[in-house]
């Protein structure tokens, strides 16, 4: 009887410590995507080597505008990469989306493409200049230019620091951190 208990005993001690292991090997992944998450690698994969973009950019601004999840914001941005109907017409007339309709920013594929279209955009019409290009993606490009404009008049150093608006100085500053914890925590997944 005691041979058998010690026995039982050893067995399911052996059982808690294996799934001990597992768990310690598993913890980390599953604290990784639940703190930083990271969906649609392939999509995103894809338009970073189509659009010639950094794949944990993209990532970074899909994580800062939506966390991962479609939806529609009140201001009326939506999907993954949270655009504005106004501004996915203009993606849409400027790419040759001739068949584009507003729903189709619900479709992962659609969104990530026009999201990753218009950050290439951003980053030609500002000359790679992120922070800039950030900047607009979150204020607009109205919005940047007087901000530029005002910055030259006065000879004043462009940085992050100086953007005057703080949603949006907020918005680049957290952005840009996504970006080195994307490319740090799934380099492999992301293709980097």
């Amino acid at each position: 009887m005691r041979r058998r208990r010690a026995t039982a005993l050893l067995a399911v001690a052996a059982l808690v410590g294996v799934a001990v292991i597992l768990a310690l090997r598993i913890a980390p992944t599953a604290v990784r995507h639940f703190t930083l998450p990271l969906n649609h690698q392939d999509i995103i994969r894809q338009q970073a080597a189509d659009k010639q973009l950094d794949a944990a950019l993209i990532a970074a601004v899909i994580y800062q505008e939506s966390k991962f999840r479609d939806q529609t914001s009140s201001a009326g941005a939506k999907g993954l990469m949270q655009l504005m109907p106004s501004t996915a017409r203009f993606i849409a007339h400027k790419s040759g989306g001739t068949q584009f309709q507003l729903q189709d920013l619900g479709t992962p594929q659609v969104n990530i493409a026009y999201g990753s279209w218009y950050l290439r955009y951003l980053l030609r019409r500002y000359a790679g200049n992120q922070t800039f290009a950030l900047a607009a993606y979150n204020g607009g490009e109205g919005n940047v230019d007087r901000w530029i404009d005002r910055a030259h008049r006065r000879n004043a150093d462009l940085t992050i620091a100086a953007i005057p608006f703080s949603e949006t100085r907020a918005y680049v500053q957290r952005v840009l951190a996504a970006q080195r914890q994307y490319r740090s925590s799934y380099a492999h997944e992301l293709g980097l």
